[in-house]
């Protein structure tokens, strides 16, 4: 029978420092982990106060923990993939947390003015950084790994997969909702011949795509998805429906609606979470995805409700591990590069955002859904190609 523990940060019971103790080595074992153990998993305390950390703020406390050196673990993936198989996460919950929940709940974090957000503070890091971690084409969504042998491959299987999913033609009109660092837009340009238009709120992926692309038939705009005018034979959004958030899902979906053209195809890519009610992540909102929000299968059908048809649905999160431990290998070989300007603090925040999802995704509390939708019905119905 499972127990929640709820903590007040202010209550008395905090400075018992002993109790904490013994009560995190409980919830630890109930996954099989040991505070102090010789497994890759198991958990190393290095300083003081991490219990009370965790029982007070949760991941947030845990996750800043991790970042001050102040607890170890040499397989992080493995340690999360254990911890939240046991539904460790579910059975802390601090009472200060509660905010974040309320906060989701009442305000639209996503707003146009907050939009902004995400762009300044992740996608504008460092474009050589950026380069040292990815794929080639710069590729920073989950690749397809039913063929592959390499991150490289598995990118482009993936892009494949979706120029196949949306039947491109020569010449036709795309548009690509958060194009990134515009692979996929390079992609369909150079192997399908389709003209590309493609808007991002990170202004130095956009400089970066014009200038690797310069001369294909692609456009790049700086702009927020609601600005969005014009009419596209194709529409593809490919890992930035995380950044909408549940209160603008509708108006995402009505612009989509809008710019597709009547017999055209949509293809959303976007990570999802199992359950409508969850709220986001405390420490991945304030150290990596400002005012993200993980979409449920049910908000993204209250979305597309009388919009769309659903043609396919395709799901394959257990791939989001394999292409986060391949962006993780990248990130510590390259690291030597970066150290001196990003110092071993952001080291350890990065090392931690990439191992504790990939752990997220190997335990399937995370997901990876591709919607491909239509606005009057495939005539005789869809069939999704093989790759």
């Amino acid at each position: 029978m499972s127990r929640e523990f709820t903590f007040n940060a202010g209550s008395s019971y905090l400075s018992q420092d002993s109790a904490l103790h013994r009560l995190m080595v409980e919830l630890l074992q109930r996954a099989d982990i040991r505070i102090g153990g010789n497994r890759p998993w198991d958990m190393q305390l290095k300083a003081g106060g991490v219990p009370e950390r965790v029982f007070a703020q949760g991941n947030l406390g845990l996750g800043e923990a991790y970042m001050e050196g102040a607890w170890e673990a040499e397989r992080l993936d493995e340690f999360f993939f254990r911890l939240l198989c046991a539904g460790i996460d579910q059975q802390v919950k601090p009472a200060r947390l509660m905010f974040y929940a309320l906060r989701a709940r009442l305000l639209n974090l996503q707003s146009r003015r907050r939009a902004w957000q995400v762009g300044e503070a992740h996608y504008d890091l460092d474009n050589d950084f950026y380069e040292a971690m990815l794929d080639p084409r710069m590729t920073y969504t989950c690749g397809y790994w039913r063929s592959a042998s390499s991150l490289a491959e598995a990118q482009e299987a993936k892009l494949e997969l979706i120029c196949r999913k949306l039947g491109l033609e020569r010449g036709m009109r795309v548009l690509d909702i958060g194009c990134g660092w515009g692979s996929f837009m390079g992609y369909a340009a150079e192997r399908h011949g389709v003209h590309c238009v493609g808007v991002t709120v990170s202004r130095e992926q956009q400089a970066w795509a014009r200038e690797r692309y310069a001369g294909l038939p692609m456009e790049f705009r700086l702009q927020d998805y609601r600005e969005i005018q014009g009419r596209f034979d194709r529409i593809v959004s490919i890992g930035m429906f995380e950044h909408v958030g549940r209160k603008n899902h509708r108006h995402f979906f009505e612009v989509a609606a809008r710019c597709l053209a009547d017999d055209g195809l949509f293809l959303l890519h976007t990570i999802g979470k199992n359950q409508r009610h969850s709220t986001s992540d405390p420490w991945i909102d304030r150290y990596i995805f400002p005012n993200g929000d993980l979409p449920s299968l049910g908000q993204i059908g209250d979305g597309l409700d009388g919009l769309f048809i659903l043609e396919d649905l395709h799901s394959f999160g257990a791939d989001y591990d394999r292409t986060l431990m391949a962006w993780h290998a990248n990130f510590e070989a390259a690291w030597p590069r970066f150290a001196s300007t990003l110092g071993e603090r952001f080291r350890r925040m990065w090392r931690y955002y990439l191992l504790s999802c990939a752990g997220a995704f190997r335990a399937r509390n995370l997901q990876l859904w591709q919607y491909v939708l239509s606005k009057n019905g495939v005539p005789g119905g869809y069939q999704r190609p093989q790759l």
